[in-house]
């Protein structure tokens, strides 16, 4: 199949079609010349979309830490292995930023200040912001020009420097344990057990395209979730379907949900 074709069944819109368009030309090029090819940061759905493009290709993606969601998808030739990702100079950079803890500062202070030096989010992974300080994630060409330019977050100062990956804090929630029984494992059934919310809510909030399953958007209420799979819902936050334990004598599944709060 031929690239325009492959486009053509992928690409669900114009920005898709350019972005997915590039990372063909910059992946298969690398296996062609048998060299590492590494793409910029992808969120979850643009990792899926790359897989649906070229599942003929082995790839690995990686965040820079094992809960980040953002990635670089990497075509690796077969003389490196997946420690040339994680290497001190490797594709992805950490970068620790600190300040005064009475400076509560937020996820959007830093990637705003981020995008006000004009660096594109396509170069920034994944943001972890803490008490006092700020652990993210970067590709390596950028590094330099964040640890000169990078001064302030909003109007609080900041002091950088760069840190290993294996230093990296990692995001910071709890995650709440759920057992509940279910007539189905649909997408919709989920969302309400998921989050508190009746069916009929449910459905409404994915046929609004406010749900994702697995980092893709999904409007099919009836979608089947797997064991493992990850749903997100804008204003509630984010499941997975950890466990599913059987039927119950009333012949409804019997799930367990991990929440993220």
């Amino acid at each position: 199949m031929d690239k325009e074709t492959k486009l053509d069944r992928v690409a669900e819109n114009g920005g898709d079609r350019l972005l997915l368009a590039r990372l063909y030309d910059k992946l298969t090029g690398a296996e062609r010349r048998n060299v590492p090819g590494v793409s910029c940061f992808l969120a979850p759905r643009e990792q899926v979309l790359v897989q649906r493009l070229l599942p003929e290709l082995p790839l690995h993606f990686f965040g820079g830490h094992p809960e980040a969601e953002r990635a670089v998808a990497c075509y690796l030739p077969d003389y490196l292995d997946e420690g040339f990702l994680s290497a001190p100079d490797g594709p992805v950079a950490a970068v620790r930023a600190e300040f005064y803890e009475k400076d509560a500062l937020t996820h959007r202070d830093f990637l705003g200040s981020l995008m006000g030096l004009g660096i594109k989010r396509e170069t920034v992974g994944d943001i972890f912001v803490d008490r006092g300080s700020c652990d993210f994630l970067v590709t390596r060409e950028i590094l330099p020009y964040v640890l000169d330019n990078l001064t302030s977050a909003g109007r609080t100062r900041l002091s950088l420097r760069e840190i290993p990956l294996e230093e990296v804090s990692g995001p910071h929630y709890s995650v709440k344990e759920l057992r509940d029984t279910v007539a189905s494992l649909r997408l919709d059934a989920l969302v309400g057990a998921g989050f508190g919310l009746a069916r009929g809510k449910a459905a409404d909030l994915i046929a609004a395209g406010k749900v994702s399953l697995d980092g893709l958007p999904c409007t099919k209420p009836d979608k089947p979730v797997p064991e493992g799979g990850k749903i997100s819902a804008r204003g509630y936050g984010k499941v997975i379907l950890k466990e599913i334990s059987g039927r119950t004598k009333k012949d409804r599944i019997s799930i367990v949900l991990e929440k993220y709060v």
